[in-house]
C-alpha cells in the first residue's frame, strides 16, 4: 500500500498540480489508512467496502468529528478512483458510501474587547514585538488564511493604497483592503524590524521572517499566537481561524453585506459564507427592537 500511496501523491502533485498543503493533507489521511491496513494485513487491492467502513469507524474512536471523517472519506475516494484508473482494482470499495452528516456549528469568535487586548500584547520596543504586532494586526484586519498571510511577499502589500494581493485556494488571486492600524504596523515593521531580521543575509522575498531571516513557518506562527493568547488571558482555544471568524463576524455586525465578506475571505461559493447569516439575523433583530414603534 505504501508504494501505491507514493504513486498517488506523486500524481496529484505533478500531474494535477495540487497545492503542497493539499498534498500534505492527503498524505496524512492515507498514512492513517496504511496503518489501519497493516494491522489487518490488507493491501490497496484487497480493501473491501466493509474494511473502509471499519476504518472510518476507527477514526471516530480516535476522537475525530464528522467533518474530519468526511474529509478522510473524500481522500479515500480520490485514491481509489486513481487505483481504478491505474488498473490496480476492478471495483471501488468507497462506492455508494454516504458521507457522515456534518452539523454546521456557529464559528467561534473573539469579542472586540478580547481582540483589543490581544493586539496590545506585542512589545513594540523589540524587533520581534514589532513583527508580531504587524502579523496580528494584518490577520485581524484582512481575515487571511494563515497560509495566505505567511505567503505574502514584499511587493504584495501596497502601503500607499491600503490593500494587498494574495494567492488563495485554487491558486486564485484576490485583492483585500487593509485597515489603517494594520498598514501603520506593517510600515513600522518594514522600516524598523525587518531589516534587523534580514541582517547581512541575502534579502528574503517574504514579508514576514523568522529570527534567522527565513520565511516564518505555520508552526512558528502558531507558537507566536499561542504565546500572546496566554498573555491575554484567553482561556478559550485561540487559533488563526478564530481570528478569521472574528474578522468576518465583526464586519457583518457593523453592516457589511455577505457578498463583500465572501470576496474578502476568498470563498469560492457564497454558501460557504452563509454560515455567518446568524450574525445578520441577530443584527436585524436588534435594529427591529430599537426602531420599530411596537417592538
Amino acid at each position: 500500500m505504501q508504494n501505491d500511496i507514493r504513486a498517488y501523491l506523486n500524481y496529484v502533485r505533478v500531474e494535477k498540480g495540487l497545492a503542497e498543503n493539499t498534498v500534505a493533507a492527503y498524505r496524512r489521511d492515507l498514512a492513517k489508512l496504511a496503518k489501519f491496513a497493516a494491522t489487518r494485513s490488507l493491501a490497496t487491492r484487497t480493501m473491501r467496502r466493509d474494511d473502509v467502513v471499519e476504518f472510518l469507524g476507527s477514526l471516530y474512536k480516535q476522537g475525530l468529528d464528522s467533518r474530519s471523517v468526511a474529509r478522510h472519506l473524500v481522500t479515500l475516494r480520490n485514491f481509489y478512483r486513481f487505483a481504478l484508473t491505474e488498473g490496480w482494482m476492478k471495483t471501488d470499495p468507497t462506492l455508494n458510501l454516504e458521507s457522515p452528516k456534518i452539523w454546521k456549528s456557529l464559528p467561534g469568535c473573539l469579542t472586540m474587547e478580547e481582540v483589543d487586548r490581544l493586539l496590545a500584547q506585542p512589545d513594540t520596543a523589540t524587533r520581534l514585538g514589532v513583527r508580531d504586532k504587524a502579523l496580528l494586526e494584518l490577520l485581524y484586519s484582512t481575515g487571511l488564511r494563515v497560509s495566505e498571510l505567511l505567503g505574502l511577499r514584499m511587493g504584495d502589500v501596497d502601503i500607499q493604497s491600503g490593500c494587498l494581493r494574495c494567492i488563495g485556494k485554487g491558486n486564485k488571486e484576490r485583492l483585500v483592503p487593509v485597515g489603517k492600524q494594520a498598514i501603520s504596523a506593517i510600515a513600522a515593521y518594514v522600516r524598523d524590524a525587518r531589516p534587523q531580521l534580514v541582517g547581512r543575509r541575502a534579502p528574503a522575498p517574504y514579508l514576514f521572517l523568522n529570527v534567522r531571516g527565513g520565511k516564518l513557518s505555520r508552526v512558528g506562527f502558531w507558537k507566536i499566537l499561542k504565546q500572546y493568547g496566554k498573555l491575554t488571558g484567553l482561556h478559550r482555544k485561540l487559533s488563526p481561524h478564530k481570528l478569521r471568524h472574528s474578522f468576518a463576524t465583526h464586519l457583518l455586525e457593523r453592516g457589511a453585506d455577505l457578498r463583500s465578506v465572501q470576496l474578502m475571505l476568498g470563498h469560492a461559493d457564497i454558501s460557504t459564507t452563509q454560515i455567518y447569516t446568524h450574525v445578520i439575523q441577530e443584527r436585524l433583530k436588534q435594529v427591529y427592537k430599537a426602531h420599530h414603534p411596537r417592538a
